[in-house]
């Protein structure tokens, strides 16, 4: 999020599980490949957010270096709580005339925005009592992460955003996280049912006033599929032109995982992955955010290889890194805290003005240590791992593992396959068994 990133613990060491002793079929990679010229993959990069007194010039800056960065879009928060804060209709004149402005600066510079609007005013919130009590329209709270009381009156400030911004727009995105098990952005009981309700009023209210606009619902961060399948039985489909999805551990894996849900329900809406990236806080700190820390070098790699992988998913409308500069708590930007360009800088400029092109390869080596053969290499970020040991031409070793923070593996084979006679080979699932690793001892 933009802002405080709450997720499931990025598994640090290898984790190498054996499957079977015995052949089976390999499993699916990423499957739907290629992506015509007309379907190309909206790159770009999450600016911040409009607040309270933000320097006109802030806004301006940040897109005068997406441009640098050939973004096609950027992304930014859009506090509801902030723009209509005091009453229904009564919009606030400073933080509208920055949104006018990054609107503009960004129109100039041919690069679409991304609005992603939340948080609830005080006088709509549905929070509990003891804390609207304490609820400040000039300060943000607890209550501001409750859904409205009244889903229409978050549809007419939409609304109002589509027709005064429409055509400027890459899209609006509704809310965000609904799933997010700290409560920081939608807060509350029946979860998918309250955020079924303000996707419902909000997806006719857009289209009433610019039909053109696209309209991205869900903003998950869950990729097993569970809150999609909620939201369906709530009655969100027909009312979004595109799921946003937020996937920071196996961005790749995530993203198929989704999308393999997203077709069980008879759902082929486009996903946009408007946040996900890595942070360069290694060896200053081990875990950020609940993110495994990477070195800069590592983080420029992965941002590379993971729009160069979803540039080949044409289910894959958008791929918007979080984010651009970094703050005192978090290093996921391409910029460090005081503007200077860090090595992501110069990566994420390549491959979002050239997307197409190869990941790095899958590498294996073999040695004996004691009784074993240990099998160690390294791989392009974001997807399962699968390892397969033959004798002669039968499979006897199969283990599906993750890569560490650097990317690298380092896994001891059974002491009862021997020390030789052994093939082994290695590849990624996003881009198949074709594009492994293979090595004998």
């Amino acid at each position: 999020m933009l802002g405080k990133l709450c997720r499931p613990a990025l598994v640090l060491a290898l984790a190498a599980c054996v499957l079977a002793w015995l052949p089976s079929a390999p499993p699916a990679h990423a499957g739907e490949r290629g992506r015509s010229a007309s379907m190309s993959l909206l790159g770009g990069v999450n600016i911040g957010s409009v607040q309270a007194g933000s320097p006109a010039g802030q806004a301006d800056h940040a897109i005068a270096v997406a441009r640098q960065l050939h973004a096609k879009v950027v992304r930014v928060e859009v506090p509801w709580s902030l723009l209509e804060a005091k009453a229904p209709g009564e919009i606030e004149a400073g933080p509208l005339a920055y949104t006018d402005g990054l609107v503009a600066d960004a129109t100039a510079r041919g690069i679409r925005i991304i609005m992603m609007v939340e948080g609830t005013p005080c006088w709509a919130s549905s929070a509990p009592a003891s804390l609207l009590r304490r609820c400040s329209p000039t300060h943000g709270g607890r209550a501001n992460s409750w859904p409205p009381k009244q889903p229409a009156a978050y549809a007419a400030f939409v609304a109002f955003l589509a027709k005064r911004y429409g055509p400027r727009l890459a899209a609006i995105e509704v809310w965000n996280e609904p799933d997010q098990a700290n409560e920081d952005y939608f807060a509350g009981p029946n979860k998918a049912q309250r955020y079924a309700a303000v996707l419902r009023a909000a997806y006719p209210a857009i289209k009433q006033a610019d039909p053109g606009l696209t309209v991205i619902g869900g903003s998950l961060v869950g990729s097993n599929g569970a809150f999609l399948r909620a939201l369906y039985a709530a009655g969100i489909k027909g009312f979004y032109d595109g799921l946003g999805v937020h996937f920071y551990n196996l961005t790749l894996a995530s993203v198929r995982s989704i999308h393999e849900a997203q077709l069980a329900a008879g759902d082929d809406t486009p996903l946009w992955l408007d946040e996900f990236g890595w942070s360069s806080c290694w060896p200053r700190q081990r875990i950020q955010q609940e993110q495994a820390c990477v070195t800069p070098q590592v983080q420029a790699a992965n941002l590379t290889n993971a729009i160069r992988a979803l540039a080949e998913a044409p289910y894959v409308a958008a791929a918007v890194i979080y984010k651009l500069q970094d703050s005192a708590q978090e290093d996921f930007g391409v910029l460090s805290s005081s503007g200077g360009h860090k090595p992501a800088f110069r990566a994420l400029a390549g491959v979002l003005a050239s997307p197409f092109g190869s990941v790095s390869p899958v590498t294996l080596s073999l040695r004996r240590h004691g009784a074993s053969v240990v099998a160690s290499g390294s791989g392009p970020v974001g997807d399962f791992m699968e390892l397969e040991a033959f004798q002669v031409a039968t499979l006897r070793y199969r283990a599906l593992f993750t890569l560490n923070r650097f990317n690298r593996y380092s896994i001891a084979l059974p002491a009862a396959l021997g020390t030789s006679g052994l093939r082994v080979r290695v590849y990624q699932y996003w881009s198949g068994a074709s594009k492994d690793a293979q090595k004998t001892i």
